[in-house]
């Protein structure tokens, strides 16, 4: 038996904009609970710097009051995503890089996607169930310092880490890894990143991460 490579570095995927292109799984959610209107214009008001995360977790939440947990799970198995994302996975596992999901978006959508994908771990804002149906309240929130936090939690020094973003709440991640890479990102993202990738492929970011760790 092969054994199974030593794990090296780590890679931290955000979600929204990211995996999930020209929307969010918030707002593709929201589209079918009936409440799209608020919940994009409480994401322009975080992406402008005037709205915590926090204060949009409790706008969006409202909206999944009464709502069960399979009609949610349901809406976002239907969620678009950009090609190429469990190969991309793939690729990091053969070469001992632990793959993360570091986001904002509901832990039900880190959930599914870890699943289906094989990330390795995920972070999220909690919307609170009970018996299967949503409350309207968020059980735990998250924000991107949070999000940053959690991925330097993982226990590997910083600069064997990566993260692939696209926006504000990517910012303080991109500021505290070896290796930034702003795909498909937002002017304030490929200000900072340390490279920049476009696409409709994740696989393109793979030569950036090749590059990183050929010798780490």
């Amino acid at each position: 038996m092969v054994p199974a490579p030593v794990t090296r570095g780590l890679v931290c995927f955000d979600v929204d904009g990211t995996l999930v292109p020209g929307t969010s799984s918030c707002a593709w959610v929201a589209a079918a609970l009936g409440h799209e209107a608020e919940l994009v214009a409480a994401e322009e008001a975080y992406v402008a710097g005037l709205m915590t995360n926090q204060e949009a977790s409790v706008i969006d939440a409202r909206g999944w009051a009464g709502h069960t947990e399979a009609a949610v799970l349901a809406r976002l198995a239907t969620l678009p995503l950009v090609d190429g994302i469990a190969e991309t996975v793939a690729w990091c596992r053969d070469h001992g890089l632990r793959p993360i999901l570091t986001t904002l978006a509901w832990t039900p959508v880190g959930r599914l996607l870890a699943g289906r994908f094989g990330f390795a771990a995920y972070c999220g804002p909690v919307p609170e169930a009970v018996g299967g149906r949503y409350t309207g309240r968020v059980a735990e929130h998250l924000d991107e310092y949070g999000k940053r936090d959690f991925a330097l939690s993982q226990g590997f020094a910083p600069e064997r880490c990566a993260a692939v973003g696209d926006s504000r709440s990517d910012l303080p991640l991109f500021a505290a890894v070896g290796t930034s890479i702003g795909f498909n990102a937002t002017p304030a993202a490929r200000a900072v990143a340390t490279h920049v990738v476009d696409g409709p492929d994740l696989r393109a970011i793979i030569p950036v991460l090749a590059a990183q760790f050929s010798s780490v």
